[in-house]
């Protein structure tokens, strides 16, 4: 049966049970990563391993449930790592029956495609960006300030700066998987290019919580080279025209 054919109630019932599919997947990630969230915090600290002559910095909690609470949201992050690639195949599963059988192909052998690019802008985030952008932060007006940095706020800053260079990261698997179904072709993407590299920018700026444009750029510049590599891939894998919308 096609998506067009299923009832309000099965679209909510389909619905409602990939949700819970990807609950308990999420639950169950949870529960695994919480015994470790102490040294996700660790690894989440080496980045600035560099400030106080290589002591790094020293995280403190100013209310009694911070620990606790910041124990939980570290699990859950966590968690929602390790259940990734099940949500998104839930994903998949609820909007296959509306796509053709060669766009559902399409999306299942993209699948593996979509973990390791995120995995490899998290690492990015990790490798490159966090340590140059979390220096300037921590040591910005080190001369009238003495930063005492909560571990929530940490926390919430490396979590923030690294899932969205995970995101980012999938640009050109984004580009390719548009047009091999049609909806783009590399000339379109190639027109775009100029907006793109306004785009850019703002995604940099939004990205970084710093305002210099040395950080920005780190971002920035990934972009726009993965725009470039995305419009190569769609002239050599993206065959299909694109449909008239």
């Amino acid at each position: 049966m096609n998506q067009g054919e299923l009832t309000f109630g099965q679209h909510l019932q389909e619905l409602r049970k990939r949700l819970v599919y990807s609950v308990i997947s999420v639950i169950a990630g949870t529960a695994i990563a919480f015994p470790f969230w102490e040294k996700v915090v660790v690894w989440l600290k080496r980045p600035a391993q560099a400030l106080n002559n290589g002591e790094g910095v020293p995280l403190i909690a100013t209310q009694v449930t911070e620990a606790f609470t910041t124990s939980f949201r570290v699990s859950i992050l966590a968690g929602l790592i390790l259940a990734f690639p099940i949500v998104l195949y839930q994903v998949i599963r609820f909007v296959a029956p509306g796509l053709t059988r060669r766009e559902q192909r399409y999306l299942l052998a993209f699948l593996p495609a979509v973990l390791l690019i995120f995995l490899a802008g998290v690492a990015f985030g990790y490798l490159v960006l966090t340590p140059q952008a979390l220096p300037f932060l921590l040591s910005f007006g080190g001369e009238v300030v003495q930063p005492q940095i909560r571990v929530s706020s940490y926390v919430d800053v490396m979590v923030r700066l690294l899932f969205w260079m995970g995101i980012v990261f999938e640009t050109p698997l984004i580009m390719l998987l548009l047009a091999r179904i049609g909806i783009a072709n590399a000339r379109r993407f190639s027109r775009f290019r100029r907006y793109w590299i306004v785009v850019a920018f703002v995604i940099g700026a939004i990205i970084t919580p710093t305002v210099d444009p040395v950080n920005q750029a780190l971002v920035a510049i990934p972009l726009l080279v993965l725009y470039e590599v995305g419009i190569v891939l769609v002239r050599l894998l993206g065959r299909r025209e694109s449909r008239n919308i």
